[in-house]
């Protein structure tokens, strides 16, 4: 019965959950976009990541680099936005490895809830979502703890941001999927700026199978922006961009606004039944405005879902509701 190390996706056994993180075998589902998307010439697909195990695409990379990490003995220490703390959180405890993580203090309160839930210790850094240094904020704090010599033998860092087999892990299986799923017919691929592993090991290997195929990056119009796990690159010094960043398989940049994020999630939700985060808002934005009335086979990123952003909705569900309101005592409905 037990699936050993040679999970049965067909059957759906597994031996611990991190089997359940996604593969070329076990792809995440791949979901067209019809009501929103009015361009009749266009087949928009969402890669809907919310799949993994742990909820988000970060399961992936989590994965990848706990199985290259030599944790004997210490503690992982990472920095987050949210996202990949959850994930490490989840296959640490099922490896039995004792885990914090770092965040800025203005992510969602239902991510911090998440990881606590799950036993991580949690330190919040007085910091935006989008910190210039990687000396400050939530990656100073865990940069201190590993260059401390007297914690070098306590803490070991996956290093999201440097670390090639978050590349890879999207190499290997993320980009294989959307090639085979689209049967290799696709002609656009989207994703956000983060730690730009997305980005770089998707946009590699598509590029591999058809260089034609255009990858176009995504990310906050201000640096100041309320878009978790989200980057802006545009005007940042070298030595601030993730060091993992692949710039020769990017086609274009795209920047887009919150406002513009958050609302595209909202009417995608209620057009077509998807409930997503505010990045997918804006990659999904983003793939409608750069396509326009343009033809092909599209396909973005959705990182992960709506459920742990209520908190951020609510202000502009909030307002919406106040206008219709105003709008019913003005306009006699």
């Amino acid at each position: 019965m037990d699936a050993g190390n040679h999970p049965d996706h067909k059957r759906r056994v597994y031996s611990d959950v991190t089997q359940l993180v996604a593969s070329v075998e076990n792809p995440t589902p791949l979901v067209r976009v019809n009501r929103l998307n009015t361009n009749e010439k266009l087949q928009l697909y969402l890669k809907l990541e919310r799949y993994n195990p742990f909820g988000s695409i970060k399961d992936r990379i989590a994965n990848e680099m706990l199985k290259g990490l030599d944790t004997d003995g210490k503690t992982i220490v990472e920095p987050s936005s949210g996202n990949t703390g959850i994930a490490l959180a989840c296959v640490a405890n099922a490896l039995g490895i004792p885990v914090e993580i770092a965040v800025p203090d203005q992510v969602p309160e239902e991510k911090k809830i998440i990881l606590k839930f799950l036993g991580a210790k949690l330190m919040e850094a007085d910091d935006g979502l989008c910190p210039l240094f990687p000396s400050e904020g939530a990656r100073g704090l865990v940069n201190g703890l590993i260059k401390s010599p007297a914690l070098k033998d306590t803490y070991v860092s996956p290093n999201q941001y440097e670390n090639e087999l978050n590349v890879q892990a999207h190499y290997r299986s993320t980009g294989p999927e959307i090639w085979n799923q689209t049967q290799g017919k696709i002609d656009y691929f989207f994703a956000g700026f983060g730690t730009c592993g997305t980005i770089s090991g998707i946009g590699k290997y598509l590029k591999e199978q058809n260089p034609a195929i255009r990858i176009i990056g995504v990310e906050p119009a201000s640096p100041d922006h309320k878009l978790p796990g989200m980057k802006r690159i545009t005007g940042l010094a070298e030595e601030y961009i993730p060091k993992i960043l692949n710039r020769s398989v990017i086609d274009d940049f795209v920047q887009v606004k919150d406002e513009d994020a958050y609302q595209t999630a909202i009417d995608l939700a209620r057009k077509d039944g998807i409930p997503v985060g505010p990045t997918t808002g804006a990659i999904l934005f983003a793939a409608l405005n750069y396509i326009g009335e343009g033809k092909g086979v599209a396909v973005a990123i959705s990182p992960d879902d709506a459920f742990k952003y209520t908190s951020f909705y609510k202000d502009i569900l909030e307002a919406e509701l106040a206008a219709r309101r105003q709008y019913g005592r003005g306009g006699g409905i």
